[in-house]
């Protein structure tokens, strides 16, 4: 795997929660009139996090785990809003979820560093994407980090405009 994308995963933890503790805790649960603009989905600084370890979990890592395991297997987009919505985000305990994240983040990191050329080559489907290898699925996960890092750094122009 790509050493600089490998070690931006493994260091994102960190510079998300840099960066959300950046917030005021008083504006964690705010949001602003308008999303125009926004580099990320229209999350809250607490729902950001919350979305973060969802995916990660129930996003990436299952789809890292399909496309090791089934052939070209055709991989599902995460309703975020719907997530956002039926679980809560906006009343979820943020230290739990940045705990719950890390963990997770680990998880993917061990997997990651192990991947031979051959299962990196490995491919799949995921809508909204389509065809891609699983190299391709990393890529896009580091891409999904650094636009959570760029909605947080929105959200706090947002707040000092």
């Amino acid at each position: 795997m790509n050493p600089t994308t490998l070690h931006a995963l493994t260091v994102f933890p960190d510079q998300l929660e840099a960066h959300y503790r950046a917030i005021p805790s008083e504006l964690r649960h705010w949001a602003p009139a308008s999303w125009e603009g926004i580099p990320s989905e229209y999350l809250t600084a607490i729902e950001q996090i919350c979305h973060v370890r969802d995916i990660e979990i129930e996003g990436y890592q299952v789809r890292f785990r399909r496309t090791l395991e089934e052939d070209t297997p055709a991989l599902a987009q995460i309703d975020t809003d719907a997530f956002a919505k039926d679980r809560a985000y906006a009343s979820q305990d943020v230290e739990a979820a940045l705990t719950q994240f890390r963990a997770a983040r680990a998880r993917s990191i061990e997997l990651l560093a192990t991947l031979t050329p051959e299962q990196l080559a490995r491919r799949a489907s995921f809508d909204g994407y389509g065809s891609l290898t699983l190299r391709s699925l990393v890529h896009y996960l580091c891409s999904h980090d650094q636009q959570h890092l760029a909605g947080l750094q929105w959200l706090l122009g947002k707040m000092n405009a």
